[in-house]
C-alpha cells in the first residue's frame, strides 16, 4: 500500500470552479483531452470514436442538471475531475504503489509503469474522477497538467492547468488553497466554497463556488434553503444530484 506525506505538504494547489458562472460550453473538457493526449497521463485511449458506441478515458467531464421549472429554473453545469483529496483513499489502497500524492504541493498522480489496472483506487473515490483506460490497462485522473504547471519556459501566467487557461466564462480558478491570501483561497471565502461530500472526510482540495440566488434561481434557492443547516450547500446538491 502506498502510504500519504507525512507530514501533509505545506501547498495544495487545486481548483476553484465557479457553478454561477459556468456555462457547460465543455473548452475545459476538449482542453483537458487534447493536452493530456501526451505527457503524463497520456496516451488517452478512444474505443469506436466514430462508431455507434464511442468511449474513451477523460480526465474531465462537465454534467448538465435542470432546476427548476420555467422563468424560475435554470440548468446547472457541475465539473468533475478528482479533487486531490488530502486524505487520498485512493492512494492508500493501492497495493502497487502506482498512485501516490506530491509531497511538494499535493497532487495525486498515478504512475502508470507500477499501474495494474486493479481499480481499487477508482473504488476508493467517492466522486468518480478515476478512470480506467481500456486500450493500455491503467488508470487514468486529473493531474493538473503537472508538466505545464511547472514548465519554467513558460510565463508564470501561463503554468495552470489546460482547462483553466482555457476557460471563456473563467469559471475555474487554480491556486494554492492552502495559502489563505492567495488569489483562490480569498475566493472561497468571500463566495462561501465548499468541499464537496465534506462529511465523508477526504479533505479534498478543489472548492466549488455555489449558484447564487437570482431570479432565476428561486426555486433553487428555495431548495437550499429547505436544505439541513448542517448541509448548506452539499445538502442542495445531494437533492440536485439525487432528482
Amino acid at each position: 500500500m502506498t502510504a500519504l506525506p507525512d507530514p501533509p505538504p505545506a501547498r495544495r494547489l487545486g481548483l476553484v470552479i465557479d457553478l454561477d458562472t459556468c456555462v457547460g460550453c465543455q473548452a475545459c473538457v476538449v482542453a483537458c483531452k487534447e493536452w493530456n493526449g501526451g505527457g503524463p497521463a497520456g496516451p488517452l485511449g478512444d474505443l469506436e470514436p466514430w462508431g455507434a458506441a464511442p468511449s474513451g478515458a477523460w480526465l474531465n467531464r462537465v454534467h448538465g442538471f435542470e432546476v427548476g421549472e420555467g422563468e424560475a429554473g435554470r440548468t446547472v453545469y457541475f465539473p468533475r475531475s478528482c479533487l486531490h483529496c488530502e486524505n487520498a483513499l485512493c492512494v492508500t489502497v493501492c497495493p502497487t504503489g502506482a498512485s501516490y500524492k506530491r509531497a511538494e504541493d499535493g497532487i495525486v498522480l498515478v504512475d502508470e509503469s507500477k499501474c495494474m489496472g486493479c481499480g481499487l483506487c477508482a473504488w476508493a473515490c467517492p466522486y468518480g474522477a478515476r478512470e480506467l483506460d481500456r486500450p493500455s490497462g491503467v488508470m487514468k485522473k486529473c493531474t493538473l497538467c503537472v508538466d505545464r504547471i511547472g514548465d519554467e519556459r513558460l510565463p508564470a501566467a501561463e503554468r495552470e492547468p489546460a482547462c483553466v487557461a482555457t476557460c471563456p466564462a473563467r469559471a475555474r480558478h487554480f491556486g494554492d488553497l492552502a495559502d489563505p491570501e492567495s488569489a483562490v483561497s480569498r475566493l472561497v471565502a468571500e463566495r462561501g466554497g465548499v468541499e464537496l461530500l465534506a462529511e465523508l472526510g477526504y479533505r479534498p482540495t478543489n472548492r466549488y463556488l455555489p449558484p447564487r440566488p437570482g431570479r432565476r434561481l428561486a426555486a433553487s434557492a428555495e431548495r437550499l434553503e429547505d436544505a439541513p443547516a448542517e448541509g448548506g450547500f452539499l445538502g442542495w446538491l445531494d437533492r440536485l444530484l439525487g432528482g
